[in-house]
């Protein structure tokens, strides 16, 4: 039941993540009301291949609605909107006519399409489409992925072009099917998630003609991109009438949550993945250092806002694989105490390129190397690489957002599952010399996409009133000497030398 002083109305949202999928309520002052959450398979068909099940997907994202209601003990009738925030990139195709999806979602993971995305940078290389999408061409991203199942799928290129196979990224799959599903369900998507396509023009907020005519995918699939604010239409079934009133990729989502509205402020969320976003305000900035051009969102006919932003792809992922393939810790908590019993690393540096290297070097050739091992070298040290492992590559992405867009970065907001791991924090703050900030709710995501909903059904006013929401809980401050982090720094480096080429290219 919700505590005696917390009354309606409230906002809900939805958080379509890579592992699970989850629904939480939020008051007007911006705090959880109830969570409710649920796992989904992990599906590796081959190395290299990660797979979701959509419709495994959908039948829990409405449970995690109907037991988040429940949780709060309230009724449809509470809830003002309803947003959307999701994992990005990961791409779904389905039929129009009966909702079933005709393939496994292809997760962001995914690194399937690498040999095709080579082939489509004929001469150019990665930077063929960065001018116009702000990416490189990489697995990574949507539209590869969506070629990829045209050509394996059976006779789906036909039925593709004859309009009765829709794609979406998860957004657009959990939308459609609020909506109605075959029966008038949506197809929308926002431009957030668009932008992670490679497929979409970051100057006129539209799908790429001659993109679309290059990768091959008929523009009869693709969604109608819309804000990330705005009332897309009206859920049906157990919400029925609830506006469906935002979308935003998870971690433009966070972004919007930590209230980063002004250029120059950056958040970074750990989880699975770490990204790192700054806000660069309404001209696009482009990189000449492997970080990714990216909108950040956009309220309503409000200009857009961009956003610079670099990825790691495993950090929350590494300390799971220590416990679940490794089995040196029983649980991912247990690391923190684990690293905490010794006082450095041993020496020991640990790069997690398990599906090759993001930002800012973006080679899908490298693969995970621990180096610098001796006998003295306890599984306590190992744990200390993992965490500093996250707090490096933090420290190379930052470096690289000053590089392009001449902004300092004062401090760093930060978010996600592993800001409760303190000594892992206190590292970050040492690495970049820099404090880090935590605030009350960390759920910053799931925050960003339920501040955006109510902005767009005036539940909230305007931004002002949202950065007055955002309150502290913890920050750490530098305590590292100069010397010692630039040594570490040079090892570290040295240590991501020693990943790169290792998969040979494959003629």
């Amino acid at each position: 039941m919700t505590d005696n002083h917390t009354a309606g109305p409230f906002i809900a949202a939805i958080d379509q993540g890579t592992t699970s999928s989850r629904c939480i309520v939020f008051d007007r002052d911006g705090r959880i009301v109830s969570v409710d959450q649920k796992e989904h398979e992990q599906i590796f068909p081959k190395p290299g291949w990660v797979e979701h099940d959509a419709a495994e997907i959908w039948t829990n994202v409405q449970e995690v609605v109907a037991g988040a209601l429940s949780k709060a003990g309230i009724t449809k009738e509470d809830v003002k909107a309803l947003g959307i925030t999701n994992q990005r990139e990961t791409t779904v195709l389905w039929d129009k006519n009966t909702g079933e999806p005709v393939h496994n979602a292809l997760v962001w993971q995914d690194t399937r399409t690498d040999a095709l995305c080579k082939e489509l940078g004929r001469n150019v290389g990665q930077d063929r489409f960065r001018r116009e999408t702000g990416l490189p061409l990489a697995s990574y991203f949507a539209g590869p992925k969506i070629r990829w199942v045209l050509d394996n799928v059976e006779g789906l290129r036909e039925r593709a072009e004859a309009g009765e196979i829709l794609f979406g990224t998860m957004d657009s799959w959990v939308i459609w099917n609020l909506t109605g599903g075959p029966n008038g369900g949506v197809h929308v998507t926002d431009v957030t998630n668009a932008s992670r396509t490679l497929l979409m023009n970051l100057q006129t907020l539209d799908w790429d003609q001659r993109i679309l005519t290059s990768m091959e995918i008929p523009a009869a699939v693709l969604p109608q991109i819309r804000s990330s604010a705005e009332v897309y239409g009206h859920a049906k079934g157990a919400l029925e009438g609830v506006p469906v009133a935002s979308a935003l990729g998870d971690q433009q989502a966070a972004l919007f949550g930590q209230t980063c509205f002004s250029k120059g402020e950056a958040k970074s969320t750990y989880g699975t993945g770490t990204f790192l976003l700054l806000n660069t305000g309404e001209t696009p900035v482009n990189s000449y250092n492997g970080l990714l051009t990216t909108v950040g969102y956009r309220i309503g006919d409000q200009a857009p806002v961009y956003a610079l932003e670099g990825s790691i792809a495993v950090t929350g992922s590494l300390v799971q694989w220590m416990r679940d393939q490794m089995g040196l810790i029983k649980s991912a908590a247990e690391i923190e105490t684990l690293a905490s019993s010794v006082e450095d690393n041993g020496g020991a540096y640990f790069v997690p390129a398990f599906s090759g290297l993001f930002a800012p070097y973006w080679r899908s050739d490298a693969r995970g190397v621990i180096a610098g091992l001796t006998r003295y070298v306890t599984k306590a040290h190992i744990a200390r690489a993992v965490l500093e492992a996250t707090a490096w590559q933090t420290r190379e992405i930052v470096d690289a957002m000053n590089k392009d867009s001449g902004v300092e970065l004062t401090a760093l907001k930060v978010d996600g599952g592993m800001t409760s791991n303190n000594l892992l924090m206190q590292t970050i703050a040492d690495v970049l010399d820099a404090p880090v900030v935590r605030p009350m709710v960390a759920e910053t995501t799931c925050l960003g996409a339920a501040y955006a909903a109510g902005l767009a059904v005036g539940f909230w006013r305007d931004t002002d009133e949202l950065r007055a929401n955002w309150r502290r809980a913890a920050e750490w401050t530098p305590r590292m000497d100069a010397a010692t982090r630039d040594r570490e720094y040079k090892s570290w480096l040295k240590a991501v030398e020693r990943t790169m080429g290792w998969i040979e290219e494959e003629h």
